[in-house]
């Protein structure tokens, strides 16, 4: 059964710091492209940052530049969105998804419409 599942959102405080993952099982993520996107409560789901199968290629959207990392570890099937200095307005759901189209991480876009899998979304909180 192909998955992807989300763990480490939560509450936290302005300025603080979360880690994201994304496990994957059913498939081998060595292959795909990662894209992380967020949902925020009465806005469309937007796409954050995609990193490419070989690492080549890393997207970020302008909000998170400078404050959000993401990495990949083929060898343990698991992607990461390390969050660093977070702000209130990045309050959402995130979501991991995963898509064999390597164009469709590239250094200017992440495509939501070329994911091939979906996680369920790990919600994160920040609010003093």
């Amino acid at each position: 059964q192909v998955q992807l599942v989300e763990s480490g959102g939560g509450l936290v405080q302005p300025g603080g710091s979360l880690r994201l993952s994304c496990v994957a099982s059913g498939f081998n993520l060595d292959y795909y492209v990662i894209g992380w996107f967020r949902q925020a409560p009465g806005k469309e789901r937007e796409g954050v940052s995609c990193i490419s199968s070989d690492n080549g290629v890393k997207y970020y959207t302008d909000s998170v530049k400078g404050r959000f990392t993401i990495s990949r570890d083929n060898a343990q099937n698991t992607a990461y969105l390390q969050m660093d200095n977070l702000k209130p307005e990045d309050t959402a759901v995130y979501y991991c998804a995963a898509s064999r189209t390597y164009y469709y991480c590239t250094d200017y876009k992440v495509s939501e419409s070329g994911m091939d899998f979906w996680g369920n979304g790990a919600l994160v909180t920040v609010s003093s």
